[in-house]
């Protein structure tokens, strides 16, 4: 990961307020271009409303986000373009009623594009999923099902590919496809990704930086190697340890 890139997101004075309560309070927050952040942090912390807001699926209640050249904030939205470049791959993902193709070829067809045979085909390769492309998506395993989503998200070669806890709860060779598929697509294509995981060692495994949020801040943010080994804040260094620091 180059540090020089310019970022692919800013977030800046960023706040989400549901009725009377703050669930998110970002003062400032970059996602380099092309790098893999991990934004860690116990539950009910906010990682998964920034990664909504991320994904422009709901705008945040004052702040702004900017996304390339787009600005996203209360009263302002982005372009159908940049909506469409920024994918998501949720814990429990809902596959349509339909084969593994179809379901991977999903986004291929709302966008349009033709030739789709060697991209479907290319996605399932990818997270070992080939030989199932005909099988109907309902008779999956938990792990396969979680492989098939992260196809569909990937064969429509997104910018931004946000990730929450992608591999909860499944057995270790699913969790080792997901991860080294993971790393492969961020490798040959440079996406830019934000994983969310309540899993350190995952964290430590795939991210270029690493940032911790409790009750709804960022309480630090550092390059992989120097959360772990010298975090800057105590409460980082107790959440290493695996203690509460709710």
């Amino acid at each position: 990961m180059n540090s020089a890139k310019p970022p692919a997101y800013i977030i800046e004075n960023l706040t989400k307020v549901y009725k009377t309560r703050t669930v998110l309070d970002v003062n400032y927050l970059e996602v380099r271009a092309g790098e893999i952040l991990a934004i860690v942090g116990p539950s009910g912390s906010g990682k998964s409303t920034l990664l909504r807001l991320l994904n422009f699926l709901e705008p945040p209640s004052s702040g702004q986000i900017t996304y390339g050249q787009e600005v996203f904030g209360p009263e302002r939205s982005v372009s159908l373009a940049a909506r469409r470049s920024v994918t998501t791959v949720s814990q429990r993902p809902i596959l349509l009623d339909r084969s593994v193709r179809a379901n991977v070829e999903f986004g291929l067809r709302l966008r349009g594009q033709r030739d789709r045979d060697g991209q479907v085909r290319d996605a399932l390769q990818r997270v070992g999923l080939a030989a199932l492309e005909g099988q109907h998506a309902r008779t999956l395993s938990g792990g396969e099902a979680q492989r098939v989503a992260l196809a569909r998200a990937l064969v429509v070669h997104p910018g931004a590919l946000l990730l929450d806890e992608p591999t909860a709860n499944l057995d270790p060779y699913n969790v080792g496809v997901i991860e080294e598929s993971i790393r492969a697509l961020n490798s040959e294509r440079g996406t830019t990704m934000v994983l969310v995981t309540h899993n350190i060692f995952q964290a430590r495994r795939l991210a270029d930086r690493v940032a911790l949020i409790l009750d709804g801040k960022i309480v630090e943010q550092a390059e992989t190697e120097a959360f772990f080994e010298k975090p800057a804040d105590s409460r980082s260094k107790a959440f290493i340890r695996g203690e509460m620091v709710y």
